[in-house]
């Protein structure tokens, strides 16, 4: 299966419906044709500038979970306190975001942009992804889903 990502930032008091949202990405032209097309709300939770805010980004990381029962609270702490604000002074991200998915299983969503596709792989990122808080919370992730998305534009900040 293959997968793509489309964001729409809405105003403050816009509202739109699951229903509309795919309406709208089936509308947006001939990009999906025979796709299946789903939808999610997202509340955008935490935004962070990256270590290399001023570079374009090239590549679009994003981390997909739902946290065990009970986890709920801890694990939003330690993205909030913790992993986020880490992966984001990591050389070679422009940018780190979580959202609350308000739709889908998969309640929660990092995302980060990237320069390129091995800042995943540096020693810094690595470092951040072995702290103690890491090795607690990360076993209580159910199903999660980290896929790597190559922009089909760079975007600069």
């Amino acid at each position: 299966m293959q997968r793509s990502y489309v964001y729409l930032r809405l105003s403050h008091r816009t509202a739109l419906s699951r229903h509309c949202l795919i309406e709208l990405a089936r509308e947006a032209g001939n990009a999906w044709p025979a796709a299946r097309v789903e939808a999610s709300r997202l509340t955008l939770m935490h935004d962070i500038a990256g270590a290399s805010a001023d570079s374009p980004a090239r590549f679009h990381y994003v981390v997909e979970m739902k946290p065990e029962p009970g986890w709920g609270i801890e694990l939003q702490r330690w993205y909030d306190q913790e992993h986020l604000p880490a992966l984001a002074a990591v050389p070679g991200c422009m940018g780190a975001q979580r959202f609350w998915n308000n739709d889908d299983e998969q309640e929660s969503l990092a995302c980060y942009d990237l320069v390129s596709d091995r800042t995943t792989a540096c020693a810094e990122w690595l470092a951040v992804r072995e702290t103690s808080w890491s090795a607690r919370v990360r076993p209580h992730f159910m199903k999660p889903v980290r896929t790597m998305f190559a922009l089909a534009c760079a975007c600069a900040p």
